[in-house]
């Protein structure tokens, strides 16, 4: 496995100024600042539950929507995670996590198989905490997924409050990043795959 895995990426739209530093073998160090405050507290939970240095500065066109802002901000963290990763060889792949918070309960999954695929089963009725609507989260874990190329399934198994469904989606994705990004020794820097190679 190459080391260190570090990424760093930057990506300016006419909608979006994001750079982001990036650190997989950390210790959830690092700052986040995007112009949304929620958002900012859902990276930092992401960064510190899963062990990822990471640094965020990010500017939007947040007085129109924050929509642009979070996909861009999932487009972008995808990158870093694909750069950081490299070939994906020595890795774990897979990682899951069933996480509880009061009284919700999420389930998230990911298979870092260089193949996108995304599922998001969360009730549309869990909204707004303040201004901001949890289900545009679904837009950055997509964009992600398409960008480090990973299955990623996130399944809110039962929950009411907003606020506790979606610190409960961050940390679970957290914790099961953190699984499938750690080295396998027995893998020996191999491609953790029976064809020898991930599909592209």
């Amino acid at each position: 496995m190459a080391s260190p895995r570090k990424a760093e990426i930057k990506r300016e739209t006419s909608e979006t100024t994001i750079k982001i530093l990036l650190d997989l073998d950390g210790d959830g160090q690092g700052s986040i600042s995007t112009g949304i405050p929620f958002m900012d507290h859902m990276l930092d939970l992401f960064s510190r539950h899963g062990f990822f240095d990471l640094s965020i500065e990010a500017r939007g066109d947040i007085e129109i929507d924050y929509h642009h802002l979070v996909e861009d901000l999932g487009i972008s963290t995808g990158q870093a995670f694909q750069k950081a990763l490299g070939d994906k060889s020595g890795i774990r792949r897979y990682g899951f996590f069933v996480l509880p918070m009061d009284e919700t309960l999420v389930s998230v999954a990911t298979d870092l198989s260089n193949r996108s695929y995304f599922v998001w089963q969360v009730d549309p009725s869990i909204g707004l905490v303040r201004d901001f609507n949890v289900q545009l989260f679904k837009e950055f874990f997509q964009a992600f997924a398409n960008e480090v190329a990973c299955n990623l399934h996130i399944r809110l198994e039962h929950g009411e409050e907003p606020h506790h469904v979606a610190e409960a989606i961050f940390k679970g994705f957290a914790k099961a990043l953190d699984m499938a990004t750690r080295a396998e020794p027995r893998l020996a820097g191999k491609i953790p795959s029976t064809k020898g190679t991930l599909s592209t």
